[in-house]
């Protein structure tokens, strides 16, 4: 088969020999369209044959461009690259990626690697990030859209605001993160009047500002026994997650490919909240022991932020997955979840917001300044997990290399003496000998100690990265709704706009405001906890660790006190 031209959207590290690395924009060849579990075989522009991510890349394929609509919503987020723009010529290519088709299969019959959110169009980069395509009729034979019925607006004002020649316009740019999210749509008053009475997430004041409305059921849910299973009479395999939610006790067994699920449905739903990454895929390697308990452990810190947010621990999807045993029930939730319509938009709906006045100015500068903050510590997250990796590589490599040297350099003191005549100095020759083996354990402490300490850190430290690389886009769309704002006074000043329509963006614009500063504020209340007890926990392993040290070489010292 012809190799296939494809580009890269996103970079890509290589951590494995059968990986190969790829740059954003990189000029690809593809050595077959079709993906394994998720991956593509092919070659970078420097030569390299291996494998990448089949969801970081783009194929090249020239064909008719289907027709799309002004209002179709994307996402398009890049890890590490927060401004990345999806070009319209993206319409005659297609981003690979796995899809589910409307079918009646049971989740067992899923590919373990595959990505599983069940909209038409839409694919899932290995970080989680949504990519939803301008056709307005799908690139796969067999998925259609399904067309949205003509619905009636928000407010009176919203008709008004749709046909009067001088109403404020929308953005020129199409696939910015403030269209995508749905939030130029909400603030314009274009968002259907469908409202569940039952599903709101509610805003109140405190003293540090606004915060989600606390949830009237916290819980809890553990994440444990990994266990590896097989289908198809051996052929194929994967590993299963034993989940046992507080509020029922009841276990409940899940796929990673079940918690991919979930997190496209958070990301597709929840606009302003910052949905957590799961851990990264890995093309080869997924049964090895180490592989498995890593992933056991950042998705238990996954699995705490989720438990611990207050509205996404509350959000019916998420009870779904932690909850339903029966295998008739969990589908028929599944399809109630991809066809609930308080997404994007439509979600800012479900917000209620409290009766006090914010500024807007104030808002926006309160708004600025976690920018900043949030981009400085994103810097220095990404400066302590360089450091606390380069650690771990010394500790399994350098540091116990050297102890082995200077227990071996004993040792050979030891072998020295013992051709000593007629063995005058047997006592001290044993000293030195275990001296010798003493250094060579302390060699080995080393090389086992990051499993104590700096993976627990860099397992945090890689669960802020995901959080932080989110808030990019969701401070724009924070951004967009205020410059409309400015926008609607501008034209009302100018006597172009009536009071009314501009007193509705007003009103919106506070929603979005309240929310993003709500989760602004989790994130704050989430940090200091999740960061003093990884600090706490470092430290307390490294006295521990030290703690073995000095004792094993206080037995050494002691061995020369009878000489």
């Amino acid at each position: 088969m012809a190799s296939i031209k494809a580009k890269a959207l996103y970079s890509f590290q290589s951590e494995n020999p059968e990986e190969i690395s790829i740059q954003e924009n990189e000029q690809l060849l593809v050595f077959n369209e079709k993906s394994l579990d998720g991956w593509l075989e092919g070659q970078n522009s420097r030569g390299d044959k291996g494998l990448f991510p089949a969801s970081y890349v783009e194929i090249l394929k020239p064909s008719t461009p289907l027709p799309y609509t002004s209002n179709s919503t994307f996402t398009h987020h890049s890890p590490g690259n927060h401004s990345a723009i999806y070009s319209p010529s993206s319409a005659s290519s297609y981003q690979l990626g796995s899809y589910e088709e409307d079918d009646d299969d049971d989740w067992d019959d899923w590919d373990d690697s595959s990505t599983v959110f069940d909209e038409p169009g839409v694919s899932s980069n290995t970080n989680g990030h949504n990519h939803l395509h301008p056709y307005t009729v799908s690139p796969y034979p067999n998925v259609m859209y399904r067309q949205k019925p003509s619905v009636e607006r928000q407010d009176s004002t919203a008709s008004r605001l749709s046909t009067k020649s001088s109403a404020v316009g929308k953005n020129f740019n199409r696939f910015s993160s403030f269209v995508r999210s749905g939030g130029e749509a909400f603030i314009l008053g274009e968002v259907p009047a469908v409202f569940k009475t039952s599903e709101t997430y509610g805003v109140v004041m405190s003293p540090d500002g606004p915060q989600w409305s606390e949830s009237p059921h916290p819980f809890t849910c553990t994440i444990e026994e990994p266990t590896k299973q097989t289908k198809f009479k051996g052929i194929k395999s994967y590993i299963s997650y034993k989940l046992t939610p507080s509020q029922t006790n009841n276990p409940v067994y899940r796929r990673y490919k079940h918690f991919d699920w979930l997190h496209n449905r958070l990301l597709h739903k929840f606009s302003v909240i910052s949905v957590p990454h799961l851990p990264e895929k890995q093309a080869t390697g997924r049964f090895e022991d180490d592989f498995i308990e890593k992933r056991k452990r950042r998705l238990i810190l996954w699995m705490d932020h989720m438990t611990s947010h207050p509205v996404l621990s509350q959000y019916e999807g998420f009870q779904h997955f932690l909850t339903c045993t029966d295998d008739r029930a969990w589908k028929q939730g599944k399809r109630r979840m991809e066809k609930d319509e308080l997404v994007g938009a439509n979600s800012f709906l479900t917000i209620q917001i409290p009766q006090e006045h914010q500024d807007l100015q104030d808002v926006e500068e309160r708004v600025d300044t976690f920018k900043t903050f949030s981009k400085r510590m994103d810097d220095s997250v990404l400066q302590l997990t360089n450091v606390a990796t380069d650690l771990c590589r010394k500790h399994v490599g350098g540091f116990r290399k050297e102890f082995q040297k200077l227990g071996n350099a004993f040792n050979s003191i030891s072998q020295a003496f013992e051709l000593d005549q007629p063995h005058l100095a047997v006592p001290l020759n044993k000293a030195i000998f275990n001296t010798g083996k003493t250094y060579e354990a302390i060699g080995e402490l080393f090389a086992e100690q990051p499993k104590n300490d700096l993976f627990h850190m860099l397992d945090t430290l890689s669960l802020y990265q995901g959080l932080l690389s989110n808030f990019p886009d969701i401070i724009h769309v924070q951004k967009g709704a205020f410059a409309k704002v400015k926008d609607s006074q501008r034209m009302s000043d100018e006597g172009k706009m009536d009071q009314e329509q501009v007193d509705g963006i007003k009103r919106r614009c506070r929603v979005v405001g309240f929310a993003l500063q709500a989760e602004m504020n989790h994130f704050h209340k989430r940090r200091i906890i999740d960061f003093k007890r990884m600090m706490q926990s470092y430290l307390q392993q490294q006295i521990v660790f030290y703690q073995r040290i000095s004792q094993q070489l206080e037995q050494s010292l002691h061995l020369y006190d009878s000489l």
